[in-house]
């Protein structure tokens, strides 16, 4: 038995292995994700009333089957929580119950899913694998990628659930199947259920085949009306339909393109015009048609060539970022060596803000190119990216064709967003179709689903994003060229507040008085105080409220009071912290914002050596704890009879994981032990083994960056990372004392003895 918070889906059911996404606007349900995430390791059940018409549904409405989901990842949309939720598994509840909060929990227990006979598993699936076969050849609008996926998976169980969240049936038939624990009975329900559906899809198929044996009926219109365009042609009289198809090839005749191609769509212009006026096909032949004949075959724009000029424009508009500009100023200078070089494909690495997209656009100007944005975020359906074929209905070019398209030229810079936040299921893998439209040797015979003919995409300039390097697929990573934007220094953002941002918004709001000045400390105020990020993405919103209600306010000249006036009360503002408390650390660690300083804080009481963890922390924290604990009680003689421990880690509204915070743990439960303070600016990161042993650790850039950014003085690293030093900013490297360690007794000599 084990008890977990609850979440009512009344439109929705959710299967194991199934992800959704949901969006919560009420302030119950972000409570319930809020406890999902600090208390149970981000799971939670979810269910789905007997009634679903039921506004306001009892507990006795509630079913005694659910499924035990994790909460993948959560997104704070204005007043909305977006959550994405995969389902794990059927759990059998005991009862329902209420805390003072009025969150709903249940008392839940795991259930033991049936023993299947191999064999009669094994023909079960073939026959259901062959039945919804049937179903998809039938049924024109279903996709036929999840015969892949099952093709590969011997588990009835999952291969039922994945059908079921596949097939259009009800929400009610869904929660019978979400609430049948038997794969085996599930598979012969399903068999019964899509066989109905076939004889609905043959019956409507019947239809359609009479209604189209009634056209024969219309033949003597037809002639007749084929008669009458023969007159109108010799009164000179052309109809829409004709003008046109004539359009079309003096469009065509001016096309330089391979001649299979341009045999390709006369037909398809031949058959437009005889097509009946009538007929639905016609209006589908013509937006082929005026969708490849729009396409750039042979339209390039000129590339500036002149890396002088390149590097100049991505200065005049970025600050720092050196590594991407020195990169494609030499891309230009080697192209007016070997103008058959393939361009590279880059992969630009950082956290949000620091100037991934911008730069990208930058690019593309700087390089007189067309510029066009493609978001993957979320993408998991390989057919967004390579297109629809025409049979399908609402088909469509694929992201990359309309790219291209709309960029009216055959060479522009495309911008692939977001690409470690793809997702790979039975829909199919975008990683792999990605793979294949960015890779020089493949894409010069890149084919799109619905155009049907090959386009060459090799003059492409491709530049990918990402906001964490581990997180982009494998299949990805081997072929593209990574480059790292860091987070940027407290000096860096002013320089680029004083030397961009500012005078951007003083144009945009048309502001020309000289007399308006914010000086540096005035800067280092505001960033400090009200911006909390690695980029300078808020830092560009914070100054465009403040010039706004300064033009407003009719203020021409601005200090910390009139800041805080206009803006309000610093939210990032300094905490004093008590350092008379043993058993309190600085820790580094690497987030979606950058390099972070965070407090790791740990008490004892009395108690049964019970260990408490907080602090919005993953299972490698909670398992670094262990670790520590065990290593300190075989090293050093400290008494852990007779008390629990707590430990606490701020800054909960930020996930924390990893193992890079093994070092600062161990400070501060010896620190307890010995009732000894350390200092507020000492900080510490590095993986701490069984042994005492001191790990490398991922992120050591953005952490140092984020230490000099809150005045760390001394900075505690592992003697492996001493190799990556050389990329850290000279200004951080100068303003800090960086001590390498390579065994904790290094560590427990300095401050313990």
């Amino acid at each position: 038995m084990f008890n977990i918070p609850v979440i009512i889906l009344k439109k929705i059911v959710l299967l194991p292995n199934q992800e959704i996404k949901l969006e919560l606007s009420n302030e119950l349900s972000a409570k319930t994700i809020k406890e999902a995430n600090l208390n149970y390791n981000g799971k939670l059940l979810i269910i789905s009333p007997i009634d679903s018409k039921e506004e306001d549904p009892s507990v006795e409405d509630l079913p005694k089957v659910g499924v035990l989901a994790k909460i993948k990842s959560k997104i704070l949309i204005n007043s909305n929580i977006q959550v994405k939720i995969k389902g794990i598994k059927r759990v059998a509840v005991n009862r329902y119950f209420n805390d003072v909060e009025n969150i709903l929990y249940t008392e839940a227990m795991s259930i033991e899913i049936p023993a299947l006979i191999k064999d009669e598993e094994k023909t079960i699936i073939k026959k259901l694998i062959e039945t919804l076969k049937k179903y998809i050849d039938l049924a024109h609008h279903a996709s036929n990628d999840i015969l892949n996926f099952l093709n590969k998976e011997s588990n009835l169980d999952i291969i039922t659930d994945t059908i079921v969240s596949y097939l259009p049936f009800d929400i009610n038939k869904k929660l019978e199947y979400m609430q049948n624990i038997n794969p085996l009975k599930r598979a012969k329900s399903l068999i019964v259920d899509i066989n109905e559906e076939i004889k609905l899809l043959e019956i409507d198929e019947e239809l359609d085949d009479k209604v189209n044996k009634s056209f024969s009926i219309d033949q003597k219109n037809f002639i007749l009306k084929e008669k009458l365009k023969v007159i109108k042609q010799e009164l000179g009289e052309n109809s829409h339909q004709e003008q046109t198809a004539k359009k079309f090839r003096d469009t065509l005749d001016k096309l330089k393109i391979d001649k299979d191609i341009k045999d390709k769509i006369k037909r398809e212009i031949d058959k437009f015009e005889i097509t009946n006026e009538s007929s639905p096909e016609l209006s589908i032949i013509e937006t082929y048609i005026e969708n490849v004949l729009s396409l750039p075959w042979n339209k390039s724009t000129k590339e500036n060539a002149n890396f002088n000029l390149v590097m100049q424009s991505l200065n005049e508009t970025h600050y720092g970022l050196e590594k991407i500009k020195e990169r494609i100023t030499e891309y230009v200078a080697i192209k007016n060596i070997n103008k058959d070089i393939k361009s590279p494909i880059i992969c630009l690495v950082g956290p949000p803000g620091v100037g991934k997209t911008s730069i990208a656009m930058s690019i593309a100007k700087a390089l007189n190119r067309k510029f066009y944005k493609i978001s993957v975020g979320g993408l998991n359906d390989s057919t967004e990216l390579i297109g629809s074929r025409r049979t399908y209905l609402a088909a469509a070019p694929g992201k990359i064709i309309q790219g291209i398209k709309r960029a009216n030229s055959n060479n522009p810079v495309i911008l692939i967003d977001e690409v470690d936040k793809m997702v790979k299921d039975y829909k199919g893998d975008p990683a792999s179709t990605l793979l294949e439209i960015l890779d020089p040797v493949q894409n010069k015979y890149f084919v799109d689903n619905y155009i049907e003919e090959p386009f060459d995409l090799s003059k492409v300039l491709f530049i990918l994003t990402a906001n964490y390097i581990n997180d982009i697929p494998i299949t990805l990573l081997d072929r593209v060229e990574i480059i790292e934007l860091n987070s940027y220094t407290l000096f860096e953002k002013k320089d680029i507040a004083k030397k961009y941002l500012l005078p951007n918004i003083f144009a945009e709001h048309i502001i020309i008085d000289e007399s308006i000045r914010f000086s540096d400390e005035l800067l280092y105020f505001i960033i400090n105080n009200y911006t909390k990020e690695a980029g300078v993405r808020e830092l560009e919103r914070i100054l465009t409220t403040l010039v706004r209600k300064m033009t407003i306010n009719n203020i021409k000249t601005i200090n910390k009071e009139k800041v805080i006036k206009l803006l309000g009360y610093p939210p990032f503002c300094e905490e004093l912290i008590d350092e008379n408390k043993w058993g309190v650390v600085n820790s580094l660690a690497y987030t979606n914002i950058g390099g972070l300083v965070t407090k790791t804080e740990v008490i004892e009481y009395k108690g049964n050596g019970n260990i408490k963890i907080t602090g919005n922390v993953g299972m490698t924290m909670k398992e670094s704890i262990e670790v520590i604990i065990s290593y300190i009680k075989s090293k050093y003689k400290y008494n852990f009879n007779n008390i629990d421990l707590h430990f606490h880690f701020l800054d909960s509204a930020i996930k924390k994981d990893g193992p890079s915070g093994g070092l600062s743990i161990a400070v501060a439960l010896i620190s307890l032990f010995e009732k000894k303070i350390i200092l507020n600016d000492v900080a510490f990161t590095g993986e701490l083994t069984l042994n005492g042993k001191i790990l490398k650790i991922g992120g050591l850039k953005e952490k140092l960056i984020g230490a000099y950014n809150k005045n760390i003085k001394v900075v505690y690293i592992p003697k492996q990372n001493c190799d990556d030093l050389k990329d850290i900013p000279k200004i951080v490297l100068e303003s800090m004392e960086i001590k390498t360690v390579e065994n904790f007794d290094e560590v427990y000599e300095i401050f313990f003895k």
